[in-house]
This record gives C-alpha cells, structure tokens and sequence, in this order.
C-alpha cells in the first residue's frame, strides 16, 4: 500500500509485534525474499511448503491479528482502526493477501452477530469465521425483491422451537461452498414490509436446501440460486428480535457496501497464495507506457487509487470509533465499482486485439479478459449504484426521498407480480 498512517512509538512497536509474529508464522526467509522483490523464490518457497491462502487463513485467523477491532473475547484485540491499518500494510510489504478469503464472513456475517447476536452464537461462530473453518454466504436478494430489498417473499413461520423456510433466493456468492448463511425471511405478512423480517442463520446443508449454481460469462460459477423447500430453522439460530431482521441486515448491507468498497478484482494481484504489488501487476498488463495518453490515464487511476484508500481509511477510522457504517459506505463502494470498470476498460483498450483474442496458454491475458468481464457485476452487487445514488442524495445531500406506494401499508396487501 502505497498511504500509509503515520507512525507513532506505539505504532511503531505495534508493527513490530506483528512483524515478530509474521516471522514466527511464515516459512523460513519468506520475508527475506519478499524485502528483497524476489516473487520467483517466494513462488518455489510457496510450493515446497505447500502455502495457498486457505492454510494462511487458517494461520492468521487463529490469531488476533485477522480482526483486530473484534473484540478479544472472539478471536481480536479490541484495538484501534490503526492497528488494521498496520497489520494491512505489513501484509501487503510481505506479498500476503489482504482480504480474507471468508470476505462475506468477515466482513458481514462477524460485525452483524458482534452488534445483534447472542453470546452463545457469538462463542459458536465467530472464531471459525476468522479461521474460514466455516465459509458464510448471504441468503438476501430474491427474484423479486433485488433492489426493493424490504419487499421479499421469502416466508419463515414459527413451528414451536423452530421457523419452517419456503421460498427462493438468488445471487448468492459462494453458497456452494458455504457452511452457513445469513437468511431474511419475512416471518409477518401482516405489517409493512420493513417491520415484518426476521434476520436467521441457516445451516447450508440443512434438509430442503437446494443449491444451483449461475454460470456466468466468465465461465466461473460464484453465484447461485437457493431453493429452500420446509427447510427448518432452530430458534435459537435467530438473530435478533422477531421482526427485527430488517435492522439487522442493514448492519450486514452498511457493511457489505465498506467491504465492497476496498475490493479491487485483480485476479493477477495474486498467484498460487503470494500476493503481488496490485498496482505493478496492473502496470504489468499495458504495453506501451510512453505514450503520453496511456501515461495521463495511469496518472489518473493512480490518483483515483490513492483517493480511495484515504476515504476508505477515514470511513473505517469513523466506525470504529463505534460508529455504525452509514452512507459513506455507498459513496465508497460506487466509486470502486465504477473505477474498477474504468480500470480493467482501459486495459482491454490499451492492448488492442490482444484485448480480444489471445493463444491458449496465455494466462495473462485470459486474466485480464476475467476482470473486465467480471467487473460488469461491481456496479450491481452489494447495492446498484443507482439504488446507492438515491441513498446519498437522501442521507448526504437531504434531498426528499422517492414516493413509495406501499409505505405503511402491510405486505400481504400489496399488490405484487
């Protein structure tokens, strides 16, 4: 990471501690390679010692230093935001991965449950969402309710200790290879759409739980449909109150559109489990950098960079002083989905028929095709930007919101198609 904060005696032997612990956890010379640039040698020590970023997850996330603003009780340190800041430039000085590979665990699943759930749910989940022991999905937009979230039809109806679940999901990252997910059903059809929800964990490989996966245009199957058929849910898996689920998931939604918004899809930023400089590997894919044209863009993704890792640290600086994420995260997440378009355009551009058509074993550009197709979904996942403009010009410029048909009326009442 090219910002950084600045240093002080306390984060200084802060970075230190970890750095210490990076030598403990790492194979031998993996930081002498790394100081020195030489990607070639930390690939062979990679290898030979059989690293990928399961078995670092595994590593880092049995320690405190995954989370260190989750509470220490649950696997953090109850720090301070600089403290992430650190840890995250040290990772990105030793080519490690900066994003846990349970980025929906992590960075929705954790903060939901610390803020709403039960001290036995706490204890049960959140340290094996740090390890990716148990990946998580988001069980959230439906066929019919995507940008109207509120308006879902997934329906849960209490049966003694348990909920019985009917109803179908879509777009759901991940969830055949998730143990668990995040589930809103509407638990009350007879109050408006927002009162009625009910927030659940829904164990993945529960009876009546039928997972098919989306192909997508870049070949690769992240998203699903989920069917869920009498599926049933222990009461004790529900978090919050019944028919407070919608406060619930606006935790998960603030912190989806954060953790969204310092994603960069870079699928050659990583190989094999060593993290590569993102911008150098993004450098690496325009041919010609004399042109005084392809300079001034470069320029201007690298200011735009450098703007985006400031904003994002100053949102993050403000939850954590125990703020809840509010609509700096939409600000955010559309100006990466955006500028993630833009960068992965100009590379296909700048290339010119290699942008197109490419031989079969040339990896780097069946690389940088992936991004620029896969960045078509940046500015529909999480929140569309459009439905995310609307919040700013509620939430930041105080503009009147939209006229809603169904406000106060109960869902069972509205019409629907």
């Amino acid at each position: 990471m090219r910002w950084e904060i600045e240093d002080t005696p306390e984060r200084t032997a802060f970075r230190t501690e970890f750095r210490t612990w990076l030598g403990d956890a790492l194979p031998a010379t993996w930081m002498d390679l790394a100081e020195a640039g030489d990607d070639a040698g930390l690939e062979r020590l990679r290898a030979d010692n059989n690293f990928n970023p399961f078995a670092w997850q595994g590593t880092i996330g049995r320690s405190p230093y995954a989370a260190p603003l989750w509470p220490k009780e649950h696997g953090g340190l109850s720090g301070e935001t600089w403290m992430q800041q650190v840890i995250r430039s040290e990772l990105v000085r030793y080519r490690l991965p900066t994003v846990s590979i349970n980025l929906l665990g992590v960075g929705l699943a954790g903060p939901t449950l610390i803020e709403h759930g039960t001290e036995a749910q706490k204890e049960r989940y959140l340290r094996k969402i740090l390890s990716a022991e148990e990946i998580w999905c988001q069980l959230f937009s439906e066929p019919g309710s995507g940008s109207d979230l509120a308006s879902l039809s997934t329906r849960a109806v209490r049966d003694g200790d348990e909920w019985v679940v009917n109803g179908q999901k879509v777009w759901t990252t991940i969830a055949q290879f998730a143990a668990f997910g995040m589930l809103l059903a509407r638990s009350d059809p007879d109050v408006p759409k927002h009162e009625g929800l009910s927030y659940f964990i829904l164990d993945m490989k529960s009876p009546g739980v039928d997972i098919r996966p989306l192909r997508q245009m870049t070949g690769s199957s992240e998203f699903n449909e989920v069917f869920l058929t009498d599926v049933r849910i222990p009461d004790a898996n529900r978090v919050g109150d019944v028919g407070d689920g919608w406060r619930c998931a606006r935790t998960t939604l603030m912190n989806e559109r954060m953790a969204l918004a310092g994603v960069s899809l870079d699928p050659v930023s990583f190989s094999g489990g060593v993290r590569r400089d993102a911008w150098q590997s993004y450098l690496d894919q325009i041919p010609d950098r004399t042109d005084r044209r392809v300079r001034q863009s470069l320029a201007q993704f690298y200011i735009e960079s450098e703007v985006k890792e400031i904003t994002a640290f100053r949102a993050n600086s403000a939850r954590m002083r125990g703020q809840q994420p509010g609509p700096e995260g939409a600000v955010n997440k559309v100006f990466n989905a955006e500028y993630n378009q833009r960068r992965s355009n100009f590379a296909v551009d700048v290339n010119g028929m290699a942008g197109i058509a490419w031989a079969p074993d040339d990896s780097k550009s069946l690389a940088r095709a992936t991004t620029f197709l896969r960045a078509r979904a940046n500015t529909i996942e999480g929140g569309t930007s459009e439905v995310l403009r609307n919040q700013m010009a509620e939430r930041i410029l105080g503009l009147p919101r939209d006229f809603e048909a169904d406000k106060g009326v109960a869902w069972g009442q509205v019409t629907r198609n």
